[in-house]
């Protein structure tokens, strides 16, 4: 089964609806499994748990079929969601445009061309989807 994974900020910004509305019509259409990711940095010392993720996105959009809700810690948030779309085989990940900035900057020290979508598609065969402001 097709997997798509959308990390979202905790408590939900306006831009992370729309990416998590976006990522929904994505799953739908496929019928895919979707994983709602947040990343607790460690640096800010406000963690949250997989229930308030859930509590959030089940209070913004109501009880939701085939969704996985994941919290993960780390240093940076890019490479923390990088390791789970990994760690899930992710089929297509769905991301905010400000969310693609911040990857194009890190991909662009690991590699000269910082294309985000090859990068994704050579490294762990998965097709990005970016939602703009």
């Amino acid at each position: 089964m097709t997997r798509v994974i959308v990390p979202v900020r905790y408590p939900l910004t306006t831009r992370s609806k729309r990416t998590f509305e976006r990522a929904m019509r994505v799953a739908e259409d496929d019928d895919a499994d979707l994983t709602v990711l947040h990343v607790n940095l460690y640096q800010n010392g406000h963690p949250i748990t997989r229930t308030d993720l859930k509590r959030v996105v089940e209070s913004e959009f109501g009880r939701l079929p085939n969704v996985r809700y994941v919290v993960r810690s780390g240093f940076l948030v890019e490479e923390t969601i990088l390791d789970e779309i990994a760690a899930e085989d992710a089929d297509i990940v769905v991301i905010g445009h400000r969310q693609a900035s911040r990857w194009k900057r890190l991909i662009g020290r690991l590699t000269r061309d910082p294309d985000i979508e090859t990068f994704l598609k050579n490294r762990l065969d998965c097709t990005v989807i970016t939602v703009g402001d």
